[in-house]
């Protein structure tokens, strides 16, 4: 096992009982309310992103990385999401913040996800939003602003996702 196996699998840890232990709409330096910091990010398709150009949708933002268990098992009901209500004004935005781009992109190709991936390879947009916890995921509204902000994964947060996301889509 390798020194970085084992930091990653630390903080696997760490994300489950982080979720474990707070509540998934628990935040941190990013508060409920507050606008999104905004950030450009290459997609792995090539062309750069930007979060302010999707104002006026309802946004996911998923930051994860492929050392990360629950981010895995959390990628599949994440892409349904996207398939279910990206035709009403949904955009979900995967968030790589691996060091290779490529092993990112053979994880996103073999987990069937259809959503737009960014990478983050540099974490300065994960250093932005202050995360500590993989996954974590923010649900922003249509005037850029964080609505919810859930660190870590476990098996059901989909529904609260689903919950969320409809809400803001009325």
């Amino acid at each position: 096992m390798t020194p970085r196996s084992r930091s990653g699998r630390a903080l696997c840890a760490l994300a489950i009982a982080a979720a474990t232990l707070a509540s998934p709409l628990a935040g941190g330096a990013i508060a409920p309310q507050s606008a999104a910091p905004d950030f450009t990010l290459r997609t792995m398709s090539g062309p750069n992103l930007r979060l302010a150009e999707q104002r006026g949708r309802v946004v996911m933002v998923n930051f994860w990385a492929t050392w990360c268990g629950p981010c895995r098992q959390e990628m599949p009901h994440l892409d349904r999401l996207y398939q279910k209500y990206k035709s009403s004004g949904f955009v979900l935005l995967g968030v790589n913040v691996d060091d290779d781009a490529r092993k990112a992109a053979d994880v996103a190709a073999k987990l069937g996800v259809t959503f737009p991936m960014l990478l983050d390879t540099d974490k300065a947009v994960s250093k932005l939003y202050d995360l500590s916890t993989m996954p974590s995921t923010v649900i922003i509204d249509r005037d850029g602003k964080v609505r919810y902000f859930h660190r870590g994964y476990l098996a059901g947060y989909e529904d609260n996702y689903d919950k969320q996301i409809r809400e803001l889509l009325r």
